[in-house]
């Protein structure tokens, strides 16, 4: 079977990362993959060096694009020309779009639908469903300006019953949708006694944010949370990610105060090496879909914590790890940061939890199977509501 995919590249965010993953396990599968994505054309591909790794026989489709950035995209006005080419050359027995909010995924159904190819789309985008507040009103804007599109889409992929519910009450009906978590190698994101960085940086203890650097985030009330802690040396905080809020927290929380920036990291062994010798991992966002993040540190066997935003309060439930409410994360953090930071057994023992709830629920292994049998029924034209 020959999947065209539609996805990102870059800049680094969890859109990328999911299509990354899934288009090089496909291919292992033996699936023909062609990745269509938005690269300047001069460049055969992105401005920067993409450390990325992808499988080397996926063939490669450019798109141009007006502006890139880790929450939109504005393609150039011949994309979509370019596009409708692409997909008539290859000929693909499917079109797979991880949608990137960009005008082109309002345009898929139609193009696909006169070229007679079957069309799945993945709708990742974060929510909140119990709280609310800016991030989650605007987010459900984008749910209410998507939904009419997904309506035309063969099958619509999405992560929670909690998103289905929502897509659902816009429109979208519950016959095109699937739910298929997001997933994770769980051998590649293993725990190991030995970590490099962890040595390096000389800390006892190291807790972890990684992710966008971005108001939605609320990077800034786990800052202002650890600051007020005072911690002692050995203690450190470590943020992996960029984004637009960047450059306006740093100079106010240093390496004085035991904070280390390290900025975006494409190479995917240093990020695991990092993720293997950090004691605690922290998600204070207002809005999520399922952090890939997330679920990263957690099959790396990291304790974690993370806001009831999205599905990530139900990837931790029961146990698994420690759930934050979005309203109340600053002074929730002040609280439980210095005590896990003098209870080692309990953050170990929070560790092996979230390895298990990985290994129970969100592997890539049980993705991708639910995936091949989600486009088996499409191709037998039977319904997709029974996966």
């Amino acid at each position: 079977m020959h999947i065209a995919w539609i996805g990102k590249k870059s800049p680094p965010c969890g859109n990328v990362t999911y299509s990354r993953e899934i288009t090089n396990a496909l291919r292992d599968r033996g699936y023909r993959v062609s990745f269509l994505h938005f690269a300047q054309e001069e460049s055969e591909g992105d401005p920067k060096p993409n450390r990325l790794t992808y499988h080397k026989d996926v063939q490669e489709v450019s798109l141009p694009f007006l502006y890139k950035s880790q929450v939109y995209t504005i393609p150039a006005p011949r994309s979509s020309k370019l596009l409708v080419q692409a997909l008539q050359d290859l000929n693909p027995d499917l079109v797979h779009a991880s949608l990137t909010l960009s005008p082109l995924d309002f345009s898929l159904p139609e193009i696909c639908e006169e070229l007679h190819i079957p069309l799945v789309a993945t709708f990742h985008p974060p929510f909140s469903h119990k709280h609310r507040n800016l991030s989650a009103g605007t987010q459900q804007f984008m749910y209410q300006l998507y939904a009419p599109s997904l309506a035309n889409y063969d099958a619509v992929i999405i992560f929670s019953q909690a998103q289905r519910d929502l897509l659902m009450r816009l429109g979208v009906s519950g016959d095109r949708i699937v739910v298929i978590p997001n997933g994770v190698d769980t051998q590649k994101y293993s725990p190991h006694p030995v970590s490099n960085f962890r040595r390096e940086t000389g800390a006892e203890q190291l807790f972890i944010y990684q992710g966008r650097i971005a108001l939605e985030k609320n990077v800034e009330s786990l800052l202002r949370a650890w600051k007020q802690t005072a911690l002692p040396p050995s203690c450190k905080l470590i943020l992996v990610g960029e984004g637009p809020l960047m450059n306006v927290l740093m100079p106010n929380y240093g390496p004085e105060h035991n904070i280390l920036w390290l900025g975006a990291i494409m190479d995917d062994q240093q990020r695991i090496d990092i993720l293997r010798g950090s004691d605690v991992f922290i998600l204070p966002s207002f809005v999520e879909g399922l952090s890939l993040s997330l679920l990263e540190a957690m099959s790396c066997g990291v304790a974690c914590m993370a806001t009831d935003a999205g599905a990530d309060g139900e990837v931790l439930e029961q146990g698994a790890g420690i759930v934050l409410n979005p309203s109340r994360v600053k002074s929730e953090l002040t609280t439980l940061i210095p005590l896990l930071a003098n209870q080692p057994e309990l953050v170990q023992i929070l560790g092996r939890k979230a390895r298990q709830r990985v290994l129970d629920r969100y592997s890539l292994l049980e993705n991708l199977n639910r995936l091949e049998q989600l486009y088996g029924k499409i191709f037998a034209k039977t319904p997709i509501s029974q996966l």
